[in-house]
């Protein structure tokens, strides 16, 4: 082939694969565009109701392995000292995890809401002080209370309700009251940001303050928290110019989980808001019982937010909630679901997932690692150990001609024979926890049962994982990655298990990282 033409397909190749990936997240990515974060063109306007990130597994700390968590990251991109009002929940939106226990593919089983009400609380005015009003906190006292004594800094305030409901599908009338005290009669209130040292002398122990015990084996958490997702994330959605050409690890490389070996954190040092609800298994499962007992150890989960159909000011908001935002496996909407259709997409049941089957099949992702590498995906791109580099004769490589079955059957089925379609973060109750310190950021594929795809744990590397099984055999005998294998924060051993978010003055302990070489 004469060099010209050569060049031509190769620049029209990358033009190809730029807007592939331009067409995942519809828009120039930002400081927060990845796993789910403001990732389709409408929940990208609404921050607070942005589901970024769904967590789903058993519990690791010591004492606790009969528990459950569930955790939910919203509001993506918070930056640490964006004053006077910093970040806060929406009381106008429901923000609810939905359990499938019977396998059935409906997450009706059991559902969990979390309600928010903001409070103005007029502090400034109360203590008679000379200072101007510093939007939801006053300058002085420091604040080491989120109620009574102590608590007098904080001038908006947001306290919550949580309602657990079994057989009620998310948009119809809940049966339960709403829990808004704890087992000892205190007010569930969500952790404020973290605004500074001098406001919040000792930010660890104000947070402390919001885990509350309901009674029943049961903890919650609302607040702010730091992102724990990590990802090259200029690199990636700069049509995957990753920062080592090929962007294959060594072997010693992937096995390191504490160091970044070429890949740089974008979403280090920006904060999200977490729910977070620690419950015993025995509450999820179809037969009420333990998760070493239950006869139906596999759960389905998606969490979602939702918001009332009408809002006719200055009326409060009337009407069912409407679903604005759904994620269970981390970036399905992202990577998979095509621009125009990630809105309805967000606004659908998991269980109308045979709509949009197509994606699955013949995923764009894939088609993208071919044009921006240059090779099929599956067994002809690095030669690895595992593949032939030879396909068979029967096998069709042709550009972007997929049929995916391997990605159904993880997405979106509990076992292979599974005829209901479904996209559910999956866990098998069956598998025992492991301790941090023994987990694999690679989940199942370095040798972890109890990471990802079976459930999703703070540690896990879904961006590596994802780019090796959307990728095929090849990609994951090779090691391909975008180089970035941890947060810098350390995550906690103990609920809520996601880390403490940065403060707004000093940026600390985790500072933005610069992409500069």
């Amino acid at each position: 082939m004469k060099r010209p033409v050569l060049l031509a397909l190769v620049v029209s190749s990358i033009a190809l694969a730029a807007a592939l990936l331009a067409g995942f997240v519809g828009s120039a990515p930002n400081p927060a565009t990845a796993a789910s974060h403001r990732e389709a063109p409408l929940i990208s306007l609404d921050g607070p109701a942005d589901n970024t990130d769904t967590f789903f597994f058993r519990s690791y700390e010591p004492g606790q392995a009969e528990k459950v968590v569930l955790v939910m990251n919203v509001s993506p991109g918070e930056e640490p000292s964006a004053g006077p009002n910093y970040w806060n929940f929406d009381p106008n939106v429901r923000y609810s995890f939905n359990i499938d226990n019977n396998q059935d593919g409906q997450a009706d089983d059991v559902v969990v809401s979390f309600d928010f009400d903001t409070e103005i609380r007029g502090v400034i005015e109360a203590l008679d002080l000379p200072v101007s009003y510093f939007g939801g906190v006053a300058p002085v006292p420091p604040i080491t209370a989120l109620d009574g004594h102590g608590s007098e800094g904080l001038g908006l305030r947001q306290t919550f309700g949580v309602t657990i409901d079994r057989g009620t599908k998310r948009g119809f009338h809940h049966g339960s009251h709403p829990i808004v005290k704890d087992a000892s009669g205190k007010q569930l209130i969500a952790v404020p940001s973290n605004v500074g040292p001098r406001t919040m002398p000792n930010y660890d122990a104000l947070a402390a303050q919001g885990i509350y015990d309901l009674g029943n084996g049961i903890r919650v958490f609302a607040g702010q928290r730091n992102d724990p997702f990590y990802i090259d994330l200029g690199a990636v959605f700069d049509s995957l110019n990753l920062r080592r050409s090929p962007p294959l690890l060594t072997a010693l490389e992937d096995l390191n989980d504490n160091a970044n070996p070429f890949g740089f954190d974008m979403i280090s040092g920006f904060s999200v808001h977490t729910i977070a609800i620690e419950l015993p298994a025995s509450m999820l499962t179809s037969d009420g019982q333990s998760a070493a007992k239950t006869h139906s150890p596999k759960l389905g989960l998606y969490a979602a937010t939702s918001r009332p159909t009408a809002t006719v000011r200055p009326h409060f908001p009337s009407g069912n909630d409407t679903q604005v935002s759904r994620l269970a496996n981390p970036l399905v909407n992202e990577l998979i679901i095509g621009t125009e259709d990630k809105d309805e997409w967000n606004a659908g049941d998991p269980d109308g997932e045979e709509k949009f089957v197509g994606y699955y099949l013949k995923p764009r992702i894939a088609l993208a690692f071919q044009l921006a590498f240059g090779f099929p995906t599956g067994c002809t791109m690095f030669g690895g150990p595992t593949c032939s580099p030879n396909p068979p004769a029967n096998t069709d490589t042709s550009l972007g001609n997929f049929n995916r079955t391997d990605l159904v059957n993880i997405l979106l089925k509990y076992s292979p024979s599974d005829t209901n379609l479904s996209e559910l973060l999956r866990l098998d109750l069956g598998v025992p926890a492991r301790p941090l310190a023994t987990q694999s950021r690679l989940g199942l594929l370095g040798g972890d049962p109890a990471g990802y795809p079976n459930g999703r744990r703070p540690k896990d590397d879904v961006v590596d994982i994802t780019i090796r099984v959307a990728g095929g055999p090849n990609y994951i005998a090779a090691r391909a990655g975008d180089g970035v294998n941890r947060d810098i924060s350390p995550l906690p051993t103990a609920f809520p298990f996601i880390p403490r978010p940065s403060d707004g003055r000093n940026l600390n302990p985790e500072p933005h990282v610069d992409p500069t070489p």
